[in-house]
């Protein structure tokens, strides 16, 4: 007789959280952004005040790791206050920002210890990154910061996700390394967000949301991770991370998405594997 191995329990509270303080983007991305950010949007219901009680919840809780998100997270009028008090917790923190515009002093934030940067870039031709991102010019802006960030010494990964046929990818993924960037991955567009080709399901993730990590949207609501968006399992905001994590819904949310095999597998400190654009690898498309 075969005996079927139970899957090993998720962690309850998970040592990685991404926070997605914004839906505010300089980009549009009209065909890949899983989140619908872009000029026109909001930051969403959570204060400033609302992110600080939630990180510092966070901290007390177990949560090792904050990745600041969007949208693009340095437009949030409180993000320099949010950065420097995750790290005043004791949090390590990534900062995804899409690397078009750097104020001079967030250089100085993303140099702190315990920061890093994470980015996205979609070819090395210009006209295809941006038909990608939807904004003339971002391709010089960002690849321009990619540089000043390897020069700065700022621990930066970068990821490509392919969104059309043909697309560069792989001479990206070479011009990136040639630059100095240390950690680069591929992936593909997921159907989540102006990605959608069809109703949003846990087959699009890569099977390890909610295992180590967690996601917070901008009105308090936490999934498994950004690109489990469609997954609701409760409200930071109104009931407190502790309680989300400790409560049934989150329990089950975790066990409905089907787990990949050991060599697709993400870790929880990967604050790129199953990212938005940045990530090291695992299978979600950002």
């Amino acid at each position: 007789m075969t005996i079927a191995l139970e899957a090993p329990a998720r962690p309850a509270v998970p040592e990685f959280l991404e926070l997605e303080i914004t839906g505010r983007c300089q980009l549009t991305c009209p065909s890949l952004c899983y989140a619908k950010a872009g000029p026109t949007q909001g930051h969403g219901s959570m204060s400033g005040d609302d992110w600080k009680r939630l990180i510092s919840e966070a901290a007390e809780i177990g949560v090792k790791k904050v990745q600041f998100i969007g949208g693009e997270p340095t437009m949030h009028p409180d993000f320099d206050t949010l950065v420097h008090h995750a790290l005043a917790v004791g949090l390590s923190v990534q900062v995804y920002s899409n690397l078009y515009r750097v104020k001079l002093d967030h250089w100085a934030l993303f140099r702190l210890p315990k920061v890093s940067l994470a980015t996205s870039y979609y070819s090395d031709v210009a006209e295809e990154h941006e038909r990608v991102t939807g904004r003339k010019g971002s391709h010089a802006a960002t690849r321009a910061n990619i540089v000043q960030a390897v020069q700065r010494g700022i621990p930066l990964q970068v990821g490509i996700v392919e969104v059309f046929e043909g697309q560069r990818t792989a001479e990206a993924r070479r011009e990136l390394l040639d630059l100095g960037v240390r950690t680069v991955n591929i992936d593909r567009v997921r159907s989540v967000g102006r990605g959608e080709v069809h109703v949003p399901s846990t087959k699009d993730l890569c099977g390890r949301c909610a295992d180590g990590r967690a996601a917070v949207m901008t009105d308090g609501t936490v999934t498994p991770c950004v690109l489990g968006r469609f997954l609701d399992t409760g409200n930071a905001r109104t009931g407190g991370l502790a309680a989300v994590f400790a409560g049934q819904q989150w329990a089950d949310t975790a066990a409905s998405i089907p787990r990949r095999s050991p060599s697709m597998a993400c870790t929880p400190d990967d604050s790129g594997d199953c990212d938005p654009a940045n990530t090291e690898a695992c299978a979600p498309a950002y």
